[in-house]
């Protein structure tokens, strides 16, 4: 839980009530499941809206013929949907990359949110708007950037994200996505994205080995990637309410 409150004070300054809640909410329903499974699969009927405590998921869509689009990546402290209620039935599936332990939040839980803590509620307002950011960011990369600049793009994203969490340490953060994985997300064949990779290694902006990502400089991989990161909001001006705590 201490990713989602880390992250939500970005945008909002909670109170001690309102991490209390969230530890709360996130510790009642909690379920682990291996890599590479589904949380839930397009056509079901959502039940709860799952909060990732830890581990990497992805949202994807998948043709008859098994061609997969990753539309978003789902890191620790980050919750798949906040709105999967209104849905009869999931117009989406959504996987695990790694392992992952989610808490499952209900519809009273949101409810309990809307009446009594406003800045929880602000602060998933914020949520919304930043993962609408995204993808609008995402699309403007299978449009316009290039295959080096798609990709240095989602490097800039992926770990100023996991920073917001507080899962970095130096210039350094976990990296469990594959190839394939980085393929489905960017559009580019798994040749292509190997191409890709070994360009920015080699202009030394990226180093990747096992399953960890080292950014030498943010700076130059920005430059790199035509990286504005005003659409993820971490210059924390959506904390504008008094915490009166």
């Amino acid at each position: 839980m201490g990713h989602l409150v880390r992250k939500l004070e970005h945008f909002v300054r909670l109170s001690p009530a309102d991490r209390a809640v969230l530890s709360r909410a996130a510790a009642e329903r909690v379920r682990n499941l291996g890599p590479r499974l589904d949380i839930v699969r397009e056509g079901e009927r959502p039940k709860s809206v799952n909060l990732i405590l830890a581990g990497w998921a992805c949202r994807y869509k998948q043709l008859e013929d098994g061609r997969r689009q990753i539309v978003s990546f789902f890191l620790p402290g980050d919750i798949c949907d906040l709105n999967v209620f209104i849905l009869r039935e999931m117009d989406h599936s959504i996987g695990t990359i790694t392992s992952v332990t989610i808490a499952d939040l209900s519809r009273e839980f949101f409810g309990e949110i809307t009446a009594g803590y406003p800045r929880i509620a602000t602060a998933f307002w914020w949520e919304s708007l930043v993962n609408s950011a995204i993808q609008r960011e995402w699309t403007m990369s299978l449009g316009q950037r290039t295959a080096f600049e798609r990709m240095a793009h989602l490097l800039c994203e992926i770990f100023l994200r996991l920073q917001m969490a507080g899962l970095t340490h130096d210039n350094g953060c976990e990296f469990p996505l594959t190839q394939s994985d980085l393929a489905d997300a960017t559009g580019l064949s798994k040749v292509h994205v190997n191409r890709t990779l070994q360009e920015l290694r080699s202009a030394e902006l990226i180093v990747l080995k096992g399953k960890s990502l080292t950014v030498p400089s943010l700076d130059r991989l920005m430059n790199a990637g035509l990286f504005n990161p005003n659409y993820l909001h971490m210059d924390r001006e959506g904390r504008h309410l008094d915490s009166n705590e």
